[in-house]
């Protein structure tokens, strides 16, 4: 069977079983090897209620090789780069075989929210968070599902409604009153909350993280 067959049956599988929550699109009639897929973010999970679009580049010697994907819509996981959607997950890598199929790879990818792999992380500052405060971690995730997602009525649930202006303290799980102590002492607050990403810290309270944090402000 030929690519481009190959392509269209999955495509016509996945039409044909709307129970799985999966849908695939051409991004061009012309063009067979580039797709959008969709899925609703998973029960239970701080993506519940979420609309997600993953962008797929189908390889001229598919299915003998994995599809290129990447989230379209942001997602705060630690198996997701926060800033690129780019995914780390074995079956998109080492462990593909030419018996899966694209609607599979996309279940696999709705399956990684309900459990994500932090020990073997795509964005490690998302993945210190998960492992260093979990309700924490939740909470943002759940706040980008909201933003970015749709979740709950969220700003992006249409395209007609006016994207809010997300919190930075909400979007990063950063503690307000940390960047507050701070700010108090001079500093800009997008310096601060910057600083505390790149060196991983969400909260001052443990000893030394205060100082650790004013070096880096001072350099």
């Amino acid at each position: 069977m030929s690519r481009s067959r190959r392509i269209a049956k999955e495509m016509q599988d996945a039409q044909a079983d709307p129970q799985s929550g999966i849908r695939l699109e051409m991004v061009s009639e012309s063009d067979i090897s580039h797709l959008k897929g969709y899925f609703e973010g998973p029960p239970g999970t701080p993506y519940e209620g979420g609309h997600y679009q993953v962008d797929i580049e189908i390889p001229s010697d598919y299915p003998f090789k994995p599809p290129r994907m990447k989230f379209d819509t942001k997602v705060y996981h630690p198996n997701i780069s926060s800033q690129t959607g780019a995914i780390c997950l074995d079956i998109l890598k080492d462990t593909w075989s030419p018996v899966l199929t694209l609607k599979a790879s996309l279940i696999s990818l709705q399956s990684l929210l309900t459990s994500p792999e932090p020990s073997n992380p795509q964005d490690a500052e998302v993945a210190k968070h998960y492992m260093a405060d979990r309700r924490g971690f939740d909470n943002t995730a759940r706040y980008w599902a909201k933003v970015y997602a749709g979740a709950d009525g969220g700003a992006s649930a249409t395209a007609t409604t006016p994207a809010k202006t997300p919190d930075v303290f909400e979007l990063y799980g950063i503690d307000r009153d940390s960047v507050k102590a701070f700010e108090s002492m001079g500093f800009d607050q997008q310096r601060i909350v910057e600083v505390m990403r790149r060196i991983g810290i969400k909260k001052v309270g443990a000893d030394g993280v205060e100082d650790r944090i004013l070096e880096e402000l001072l350099k």
